[in-house]
């Protein structure tokens, strides 16, 4: 395990090679499309977790072929690991010439469940044009390969470079990234004596460099009623009533709040500079899976799942006792009214400063590669960084890969070549500034 000769030292400049390392990508389109596509045609659909070694043991084989050490790691006891689907995750490491730096590519392989709407098989893997159709190609498996393409080309263009190489592929993203970067960052593969330097090929846009993204508070409420029969609801009390007071009052008093409040940092789109809330979910009175017609009763229970998104400006606290205050506010002016919250999950925004190494280092490199300034983003939804930062503790971290954001979870989502390739020289290049002598 190579140590940091120097911690976060300022971006160097490539000495030549540029063009080889450029020529060198360019030549392997043709096996980054069959890369992406392969990824793609395993269907590591999270939930359940299906997939996850399959996609893991493929990523070895390739990479222990070029000279990675390349290790398999469970997250035993992680929320969803089981038997039927553990939580497996890669992390293969290249050793350089000499000591240096680490830089380090993680990319999570799960992906969310097809929904509906699709026009082409979703793990088909179709190549159209300058486009290659599937779920996950843009989120993320197509900038996962295209870090991969990045990472060989320099290899194969500069053996001699100092430092190190890491590439991890990791689970559950989707929900939350509990098995996959939360475990790692606990088990001590983010510490900064060992990596130095995070880049997350999310889908950002190849000209992007997303800093962090806002916070985010999840919590379930349930209102409480008494049952009775439908017949004479004023005998019992109707906890769907009292829920529709609870979105009456969020959207009287929460809503506005939270369209008053606006950030400093660049979120996009523009919408999520402000604090949102989506009402995730609903569920009142008797289930309707079975046959037959329900029986009459006032239903005596209803929950909802809130998804709350918070801005850097605001506290998880200040985002909780807010809610919790309008609650208590009705159950003192409302005749029966009661209630429970419980929060299932938050999150805390995390910012990188433009001025962190890795920032840099990227920026400098879109000039080269594409001629244009970099637009610094932050995402409006969480992603790895979150944990690499507060777990891991390792603050030189920024999401940059290929892909439209708005791409992702839909039908016939997609990721473009062109743009794969871009990418990977902007990372190809971003190496060379970081790990060469």
């Amino acid at each position: 395990m190579t140590e940091a000769t120097a911690p976060h030292t300022a971006p160097r400049s490539a000495p030549g090679s540029e063009t080889g390392l450029e020529d060198r990508i360019a030549e392997k389109r043709g096996d980054l499309i069959a890369l992406t596509q392969d990824l793609v045609r395993i269907p590591t659909l999270n939930p359940p977790g299906q997939y996850y070694r399959d996609i893991c043991e493929y990523l070895q084989r390739r990479l222990a072929a070029r000279g990675f050490d390349c290790t398999l790691v469970r997250a035993e006891g992680a929320p969803g690991d089981s038997e039927k689907y553990p939580r497996w995750n890669l992390v293969a490491r290249r050793e350089g010439a000499r000591p240096g730096e680490c830089v380090h590519f993680n990319s999570h392989h799960d992906v969310v469940e097809v929904g509906s709407g699709w026009t082409r098989d979703p793990f088909g893997g179709a190549l159209e044009g300058d486009r290659i159709y599937g779920r996950g190609t843009c989120d993320m498996k197509g900038g996962l390969a295209a870090s991969v393409i990045a990472v060989e080309a320099f290899l194969e263009t500069h053996p001699d470079f100092a430092g190190a190489v890491e590439i991890s592929a990791t689970a559950d993203e989707e929900s939350g990234g509990y098995g996959g970067v939360a475990h790692l960052a606990k088990e001590g593969w983010f510490a900064p004596s060992r990596v130095q330097h995070v880049i997350i090929p999310e889908p950002l846009d190849k000209h992007r460099i997303c800093l962090g993204h806002r916070g985010g508070w999840w919590a379930e409420i349930e209102t409480k009623g008494e049952i009775a029969h439908g017949s004479m609801p004023f005998l019992g009390d109707c906890a769907i009533r009292h829920m529709g007071a609870v979105l009456d009052a969020f959207e009287q008093t929460l809503f506005p709040a939270m369209a008053a409040r606006t950030t400093d940092m660049p979120v996009v789109p523009e919408g999520a500079r402000n604090s949102t809330m989506n009402i995730n979910s609903i569920h009142g009175g008797q289930p309707e899976e079975h046959e037959g017609l329900p029986a009459h009763c006032v239903p005596d229970s209803c929950r909802i799942v809130i998804d709350r998104r918070f801005l850097i400006e605001e506290t998880v606290e200040g985002v909780q006792d807010e809610v919790i205050a309008l609650l208590d506010d009705l159950k003192s002016r409302r005749p029966q009214f009661d209630y429970e919250i419980r929060e299932l999950n938050r999150v805390i925004p995390s910012m990188t400063d433009k001025s962190a190494p890795v920032v840099t280092t990227v920026a400098e490199a879109i000039r080269e590669v594409l001629g244009q300034d970099p637009t610094y983003v932050a995402s409006p939804g969480s992603y790895d960084q979150k944990h690499i930062d507060r777990i891991g503790k390792l603050k030189n971290c920024i999401a940059y890969g290929p892909g439209v954001l708005e791409l992702a979870h839909k039908p016939d989502e997609w990721i473009g070549v062109t743009d794969m390739l871009d990418s990977a020289r902007v990372m190809g290049r971003s190496l060379q500034r970081l790990l060469l002598p």
